[in-house]
């Protein structure tokens, strides 16, 4: 509920100051969102903090749990930057910023991929 009393207050300022000052009605948009990530930073460390766990009690290589989080956390910030990146009217940089995410995913899936391929490889009768 307090993400989206700040996320409504942060909107309505916006828009008043977007009339007259536009740069500080952009300023008010890239802090709400630095503030309402500051607020999901506890969640996130005590969702990771349970993955692990698992991961661990299910005897799960920690290397494998601690790539699949590092690309969820490259998402997540390549959205972010990408949309506060929209907002400043650079879509076309925006563009770029997702792409950008995307390969790198890929780069680190790559590890992964491999072992998974070889594990059916190995499976596979012939």
């Amino acid at each position: 509920m307090q993400i989206i009393g700040v996320a409504l207050v942060a909107t309505f300022l916006a828009l008043i100051l977007k009339e007259q000052k536009p740069n500080f009605a952009f300023l008010l948009v890239v802090f709400t969102g630095c503030m309402i990530f500051l607020f999901l930073v506890d969640k996130i460390y005590l969702i990771v903090s349970m993955v692990e766990k698992l991961a661990a009690d299910a005897k799960i290589n920690i290397v494998y749990v601690e790539t699949i989080l590092k690309i969820i956390g490259i998402a997540y910030i390549a959205e972010f930057a990408a949309q506060i990146t929209k907002d400043a009217g650079q879509g076309a940089i925006a563009s770029k910023i997702e792409l950008g995410g995307k390969v790198l995913i890929l780069a680190m899936a790559v590890p992964i991929l491999t072992v998974l391929i070889e594990t059916i490889i190995k499976l596979v009768p012939g």
